[in-house]
């Protein structure tokens, strides 16, 4: 979890730092509500954001002023009287700047670059330098993907212009080519150096989000995102500091119940409420969280506001398919496939829409569409992993996971899947490895302790298996009688006999609670009579009732019928044998 304490009252939510780095922090005042500078210095960095071909920034923004109540929202101060008019040189120079932006608009990054060639305002630098960064990474994309399924296909796209790239912008204060120089820094895997720039230029522009999403990518763990968030000269009661914190929880699959109150306090009257982005940040902490049904309702609120919207479909999809939606999943994807099939969210949906109908390899042919649209969609190179594993294709499975971690190392289902892959190839020390990176991201999820514990036991490592199984429970694992059972194997094995028919009963109980047919539980009913049979003052009478519902239950395969034949013939015989004895049987 994140190295901070949170403080919650009933209206007001913050994060809390046990240390502050800066002094100046100690003396900002908490930020209760948008005020008049905040709707000004907002509109004003989605204008500049704009002009620079920062798209997502600026539709991030809009976004938000949007959601801002119309009382709280203010004119921008009027212009001077007396304004200095500009030369022909400056006239000529804006104009060939607005027609780069239409360039730049039309996604012909090129004749951006080459109609700003002479110019040299900081805002010109940065689209000429930006444009031609698309380019070269366009280029490197294609020539990736031209070596596809191959073995010299390198793990990401090597970009050469990059050197050159940072080069241009190594000695830069203004603020926006700070964010380019971080930009390329990152791309070059010099993280530390791209942490340090990014937040010189947050601190210089904090409503620029295209900073902090960069921040964000280059932080892996929450000791480290408390470390830098510090260092950002805003009170930690901030809307952009509550946004950043709920954002990276969500990452890290680390919310709580306290992320959502956060956001209820964001969408509130005095923040931005309605605003679709922090609604749906929202409903990632409910996914996160694993209460499926609020998501979806959360979801399904954002649908009615804006039934256009594409952000965020990928998750709605995966809600859906984890509440096994097929009606929903199937109209939203109809609807979405005429309107925009060329986003990969909806490629994502698409692929969800057809793994629940089982159809996986149709499954798998739109989480690659996805993943050629936007390589970095790496919940796509996830999802498309776990269908390998459904047609058990393990090695296509490993590939695609290892895209996904390539791309993001935070995302422990694509860990978890590669230990999965490797346990489907009996490749059990590799399996255990790749269960304990996802633990280790994520050590509140129940399936990977299940799954590690599952491989410990093929090593036959029982006794860390029997402690593995034991968090499963302990964390509400999704498979409660598996484990009961498994649990009460490893335990037999180990020679704990009273501990293996305890574990045994609870997987019976388990059954019953869900009043299911006695076929969805048979092993269960078997394997307690057993162990009860094994125990010296064993409850031989019950051993026998569930060896007789099992009898006579309708579905039952041959191998259990056939071990419940035996095991009646055992009973039989130890009940005779007591009443030999003079024991009152009934």
């Amino acid at each position: 979890m994140l190295a901070c304490t949170r403080e919650s009252s009933a209206s007001h939510h913050v994060y809390r730092f046990p240390q502050r780095s800066c002094h100046k922090m100690d003396y900002m005042p908490e930020v209760t509500f948008v005020d008049a500078q905040m709707v000004f210095d907002i509109r004003e960095t989605a204008k500049e954001a704009h002009e620079r071909g920062l798209l997502a920034a600026t539709k991030w923004a809009l976004e938000l002023l949007r959601a801002v109540p119309e009382e709280r929202r203010v004119r921008p101060p009027p212009a001077p009287d007396a304004a200095t008019p500009q030369t022909e040189a400056e006239l000529r120079e804006e104009e060939v700047f607005e027609l780069a932006r239409k360039a730049v608009d039309e996604k012909q990054h090129a004749r951006a670059e080459h109609l700003l060639r002479d110019s040299r305002s900081d805002k010109a630098v940065f689209l000429r330098t930006y444009s031609r960064y698309i380019v070269s990474e366009k280029k490197a994309l294609r020539d990736w993907h031209m070596l596809d399924a191959s073995r010299h296909q390198p793990p990401t796209p090597v970009n050469p212009l990059l050197t050159e790239l940072y080069q241009s912008v190594e000695d830069v204060a203004e603020p926006w080519l700070l964010f380019l120089k971080a930009l390329f820094l990152f791309r070059l895997a010099r993280r530390e150096e791209a942490i340090d720039c990014v937040l010189l230029s947050i601190i210089a522009l904090p409503w620029n989000w295209s900073a902090w999403t960069l921040l964000g990518d280059c932080i892996d763990d929450p000791k480290t995102l408390a470390k830098h968030v510090q260092k950002i000269m805003l009170p930690p009661s901030h809307p952009l500091i509550q946004m950043f914190m709920v954002r990276m929880m969500n990452e890290f699959y680390s919310a709580t119940p306290n992320e959502l109150e956060i956001c209820d306090q964001l969408l509130g009257q005095s923040f931005f409420p309605e605003s679709l982005w922090i609604m749906s940040l929202r409903a990632n902490v409910l996914y996160n969280l694993h209460a499926y049904p609020q998501a979806e309702d959360q979801f399904d609120a954002i649908m009615t506001i804006d039934p256009y919207r594409v952000d965020d479909l990928d998750v709605f999809a995966n809600i859906l398919y984890a509440v096994e939606n097929k009606e929903k999943l199937s109209m939203l994807a109809q609807f979405f496939l005429v309107l925009n099939k060329d986003r990969p969210e909806v490629c994502c949906l698409l692929g969800c829409h057809y793994s629940l109908r089982a159809e996986h390899e149709k499954s798998v042919k739109y989480f690659r569409r996805a993943t050629e649209l936007d390589r970095t969609c790496f919940g796509a190179w996830t999802l498309m992993g776990i269908e390998y594993l459904e047609m058990t294709n393990f090695q296509a499975a490993v590939e695609s996971f290892r895209r996904a971690v390539d791309v993001n190392p935070k995302d422990y289902r694509a860990w978890s899947g590669l230990g999965k892959a490797y346990g489907g190839m009996n490749m059990h020390p590799y399996a255990l490895y790749y269960h304990s990176r996802a633990l280790r991201l994520r050590p509140e999820e129940a399936e990977s302790w299940e799954d590690q514990a599952h491989a410990l036991e093929v090593a036959g490592r029982h006794e860390d298996a029997i402690a593995s199984f034991k968090r499963a429970l302990e964390m509400d694992a999704p498979h409660h009688t598996t484990v009961f059972l498994r649990l009460a194997n490893l335990l037999n094995t180990v020679g704990d006999v009273p501990g293996a028919a305890e574990y045994a009963q609870a997987a019976v109980a388990q059954g019953e609670a869900h009043t299911r047919p006695v076929e969805y539980y048979a092993k269960a009913l078997v394997a307690a009579a057993e162990y009860q049979l094994r125990l010296p003052n064993g409850d031989w009478l019950r051993a026998r009732e569930y060896l007789e519902r099992v009898g006579s239950a309708s579905a039952v395969d041959e191998a259990t019928g056939a071990k419940v034949a035996e095991l009646m013939k055992a009973v039989k015989a130890k009940l005779q044998a007591r009443a030999s004895f003079g024991v009152i049987l009934d």
